[in-house]
């Protein structure tokens, strides 16, 4: 069985090597970016079914991102939602015979982490300002700066290794016990993945919305103790 940290070039584009994990996910990409046209241009005030199980997955999100972060869901959205969607549909990829999920790689799940620490930073930065975002990495005093810092980082790195290592550890299981047993054995082993992949999607998406809302509460502090109580 492939190793997840060995990568077969299937072809270049110019001197870009383009790998299946890479594939896998530009197709992943290109299938959610149609689909959410096909299924958005034609909204109604009286919806379809496809439309009332549309808005109910977008009311699900909004209700998850109140009850985690305690804020209008608005401005976060869209991040968090294409964040669960294509976790989850990358998860569920291993379907298709051939195909192992893009998530099942390191360097996918990297990237998803990455997306979440730059995500971290920009709402922080744009709740609190440039100045009172590096601020927080002084609380409670400036000698946490560098441990505050480290933090940031390792949480980011827990989120790659948490979704590589779940999602990795089903897709070598499965293969290895298809090669011993046959091919109806492993079935409800693939069942039990697939929910193990469902729940991923939703634990990475809710870390995500955690470490979003640390960003924006560490400056409500601040600003509470310049206000003054009026006479």
């Amino acid at each position: 069985m492939k190793s997840p940290l060995t990568l077969e070039v299937l072809f270049h584009i110019g001197p870009l090597p383009i790998t299946e994990p890479v594939l896998v996910t530009w197709i992943i990409m290109a299938l959610l970016t149609v689909g959410a046209w096909l299924s958005t241009r034609r909204l109604s005030f009286q919806p379809s079914r496809l439309q009332a199980f549309l808005e109910l997955i977008v009311e699900t999100v909004d209700g998850q991102i109140r009850d985690t972060m305690q804020v209008e869901p608005g401005p976060y959205r869209a991040f968090i939602g294409t964040l669960f969607l294509f976790i989850f549909v990358a998860n569920w990829s291993e379907l298709i015979p051939g195909v192992e999920p893009p998530t099942a790689h390191i360097e996918t799940d990297a990237a998803l982490a990455l997306l979440v620490f730059v995500a971290v930073i920009y709402f922080g930065v744009r709740a609190s300002g440039l100045k009172g975002y590096l601020a927080t990495f002084a609380s409670p005093t400036p000698l946490m700066i560098p441990l505050n810092f480290v933090e940031s980082l390792t949480r980011t790195f827990s989120l790659l290794v948490r979704l590589f290592g779940n999602v990795m550890s089903g897709v070598f299981v499965i293969g290895i016990v298809l090669s011993l047993a046959g091919l109806l054995v492993p079935i409800p082993l693939m069942a039990l993945d697939l929910l193990t992949g469902a729940v991923q999607a939703y634990i990475f998406a809710v870390l995500a919305m955690v470490f979003i809302a640390g960003a924006l509460s560490e400056g409500k502090p601040r600003e509470k103790e310049h206000e003054r109580p009026t006479a």
